[in-house]
């Protein structure tokens, strides 16, 4: 390496040479850790999940197998791997085995470069001193990018190779919702990344020693906890498998432990955002702030796992509580979201992050800082004011002008009418004011509502006669 290269302060400044030096039986153990404990998790949020929803919903839950129902989840697993397994005779046999595959073995990939614990060699495993992760790489962030990106594959091929139309239309609505989500969530990262100067999970975590990136990122926070929600394919966002208008979604025509293996990576990617929320937002492994102020040894030894999965805990609560809260979302409005709101705000909170720490590498003050971000969001906001008067003035003579005709058989077929048009009123049809004025009664012919409308004169003269 070159001098310049080695003085150069655009570098990254991250220490990654305690990683790579464990003995190949370390490596096995931590790696069956790592399984672990998301196996483990997973039964728990399964049954943590059903018993959270039956207390939202007043109901029991949950309450047969195990104590207080806790083995629940160990049951509906058992009994999924003893289904018969039906494969459809219209499938593409070969991408319809490895679709499940494919969905899952990535769902496990993600936890390897998360840190449970401090970089340093804090615990001591049959008497070897460790780091509390498995490893971590310069570009850690960008593999957990990566690796999300081919899990959903897996849900595509599924519906496609199933050779059914329902399936098909739910893997193509989980391609286009990850293709609009993890835009926002790619820019929700680069904020971490120019607060932090590093991708590496452990320096990112070494960086909010004074305060976590969800007091100075409360943005990209929010961004990214809606696009984990979108990316998981969970409620309220889980267009992919809509029973609704889908009758079960991409995973329609699979069975047994296939069927099993997607919902066994839909919640291991649930812990797989929420490490990595707690990883870039949350502090990761570091103890809260009152527990930190008055306990030196929190942060160390044993202790650092334990806050790393309460704070694990916390966010899939926050999953469940979505899913026992809000109604599913239409489509349309999933795809709005993605693009004309999420997509815009995460790149111009972007810019503002940018601006704001170049300012403070040329050493500004804070004061001015705060002027010029304050003059820039002045602007946005008069430059929006100014399109909405504009805006307001184009909607008000259009409607002055009246909506433009519209036939929807022009083409012949039926189409739906464009923004400005409307459709021709319905044959036989009263206005709605008519039909609520009119007095519904039983009785003969002579009475108002059997009459025409504006003949009630006439049928009392009838009548008198």
């Amino acid at each position: 390496m070159t001098p310049y290269l080695a003085a150069s302060p655009y570098l990254a400044a991250e220490d990654l040479s305690m990683f790579g030096r464990d003995p190949w039986w370390l490596v096995v153990v931590k790696a069956v850790f790592c399984f672990a404990f998301l196996m483990v998790t997973v039964l728990f949020s399964i049954v943590w999940e059903r018993k959270v929803v039956a207390w939202m919903q007043l109901r029991i839950g949950p309450n047969r197998h195990g104590p207080w129902g806790m083995l629940q989840s160990l049951a509906d697993g058992v009994k999924l791997m003893l289904k018969e397994d039906l494969v459809v005779r219209r499938a593409d046999k070969v991408v319809y085995v490895l679709a499940p595959i494919v969905a899952a073995i990535p769902a496990f990939m993600a936890i390897a470069v998360i840190p449970f614990g401090p970089a340093g060699n804090e615990v001591s495993i049959f008497g070897t001193r460790t780091a509390m992760q498995l490893t971590d790489l310069p570009i850690a962030m960008l593999y957990i990018l990566a690796v999300a990106s081919v899990g959903i594959y897996g849900i595509v091929l599924a519906g496609w190779s199933s050779g059914s139309t329902y399936p098909l239309l739910g893997g193509l609505r989980s391609c286009a919702q990850m293709i609009s989500y993890e835009i926002a969530m790619g820019a929700a990262f680069a904020s971490v990344f120019l607060y932090s100067g590093s991708m590496s999970t452990s320096e990112i975590v070494a960086q909010q020693q004074d305060r976590w990136y969800v007091l100075l990122l409360p943005v990209s926070f929010l961004i990214y906890i809606v696009t984990m929600v979108g990316e998981t394919n969970r409620a309220p966002f889980d267009m992919p498998e809509s029973e609704g208008d889908l009758v079960g979604g991409f995973n329609t025509e699979y069975s047994s432990i296939k069927f099993a293996m997607f919902m066994l990576a839909e919640y291991v990617n649930m812990v797989t955002v929420s490490a990595v929320s707690v990883t870039l937002f949350l502090g990761g492994w570091r103890a809260p702030w009152p527990v930190s102020t008055f306990w030196e040894g929190a942060n160390h030894g044993w202790w650092p796992m334990l806050w790393f999965t309460v704070k694990v805990q916390l966010l899939l609560f926050f999953f469940i509580w979505l899913r026992g809260t809000l109604p599913r979302v239409r489509y349309d409005q999933l795809m709005k979201l993605g693009w004309k709101v999420l997509i815009p705000v995460s790149v111009v909170w972007l810019m503002l992050v940018a601006t704001v720490r170049t300012l403070r590498n040329e050493n500004y003050d804070f004061t001015d800082i705060a002027l010029y971000v304050g003059g820039g969001v002045l602007v946005l906001l008069l430059l929006s004011f100014v399109a909405d008067l504009f805006r307001d003035r184009k909607d008000a003579q259009e409607a002055s002008g009246g909506p433009a005709a519209f036939d929807p058989m022009a083409g012949g077929f039926p189409v739906p009418p464009l923004p400005g048009q409307e459709l021709p009123p319905v044959p036989r049809r009263r206005p709605r004011r008519e039909r609520e004025r009119e007095l519904i009664v039983s009785g003969g012919g002579d009475t108002h509502s059997d009459g025409p409308v504006g003949g009630s004169h006439d049928g009392k003269e009838a009548s008198d006669g």
